[in-house]
C-alpha cells in the first residue's frame, strides 16, 4: 500500500473519476447506436458490417497490448483508453439494438445497485481488516469455464433455460471480480496502476450488465 492514506484516498478518486467518465462515455454512445437504426441494420444485414463487426470486438484486445506499455505516459495512455472505452460501447449498442428497452433499463438499473451496493461493501469490509485477494484463483477459473460456455453457445445455440443459467453463472462470477477488483484498487494497485484499476472495473460492470442482460432478453422472448 501507499504510505500516506491520502495519497491512496487520492488514487482512488482518481480511478473513479476515470470510471464515471468511461461509464458515461459508455451509455452516450450505445444510445446512439440504438436509436439510430440504420446503423444497427448495417452491422446485421450486411457482410462488410458483419467483418466490421468481428474487428470491432477484436479491436479492444489488441489496444491492451499498447495500454500496457503506455498505461503510466499521459496523454497517450488516455488517448487508448477513450479507443477502448469507444470500440467497447459500440459493440454495447449493437447488442442493444434489438432488446427491448425496458430489457436494457432493467439490466442497467440492476447493475447499477448491485456495483454500488459490492462497492460500499468491500469498502466496509477493508476497514474491518478482511481480505479478498484469496478469491484470484477461483475467479480465474470460474471466468474460464464462462468463457467455454459463451464460445459453445455461440457455435452450438442453447435454449432459453441455457442461456439464462449461462447469465445467472456470469453475473456471479462478475459481481465477484468487482469486489476482487475494488479490493485491488483498496490494497494493491500502485499509483501509476490508475489505468489498469480503471479498465478492471469497467470490464467488470460491463460484463455483470451483459450478463444479465441476457438473463432478462431469455426471459422477456
Amino acid at each position: 500500500m501507499l504510505e500516506r492514506p491520502e495519497l491512496r484516498w487520492s488514487f482512488i478518486r482518481k480511478v473513479y473519476s476515470i470510471l464515471t467518465f468511461q461509464l458515461l462515455l459508455t451509455v452516450a454512445v450505445s444510445a446512439v447506436v440504438v436509436k439510430v437504426r440504420p446503423i444497427a441494420l448495417f452491422f446485421a444485414t450486411t457482410p462488410d458490417g458483419l467483418a466490421l463487426y468481428i474487428l470491432l470486438l477484436c479491436t479492444p484486445f489488441i489496444l491492451l497490448y499498447p495500454l500496457s506499455y503506455y498505461h503510466h505516459k499521459h496523454p497517450v495512455n488516455y488517448i487508448l483508453l477513450g479507443l477502448f472505452t469507444v470500440c467497447i460501447s459500440f459493440a454495447i449498442g449493437l447488442t442493444s439494438a434489438f432488446t427491448d428497452g425496458r430489457v436494457i433499463l432493467e439490466a442497467a438499473i440492476l447493475t447499477a445497485g448491485v456495483a454500488v451496493g459490492l462497492t460500499l461493501y468491500t469498502f466496509w469490509a477493508a476497514k474491518r481488516i478482511y481480505d479478498f485477494n484469496f478469491l484470484g484463483p477461483f475467479l480465474s477459473a470460474a471466468i474460464f469455464v464462462v468463457i467455454l460456455f459463451c464460445l459453445l453457445q455461440i457455435f452450438l445455440p442453447l435454449g432459453k433455460i441455457s442461456v439464462m443459467v449461462y447469465g445467472c453463472i456470469a453475473a456471479i462470477v462478475f459481481c465477484g471480480y468487482i469486489i476482487y477488483d475494488t479490493d485491488n484498487l483498496i490494497k494493491r494497485y500502485s499509483y501509476d496502476e490508475y489505468i489498469w484499476a480503471s479498465v478492471a472495473l469497467y470490464l467488470d460492470i460491463i460484463n455483470l450488465f451483459l450478463s444479465l442482460l441476457a438473463i432478462f432478453r431469455a426471459a422477456d422472448r
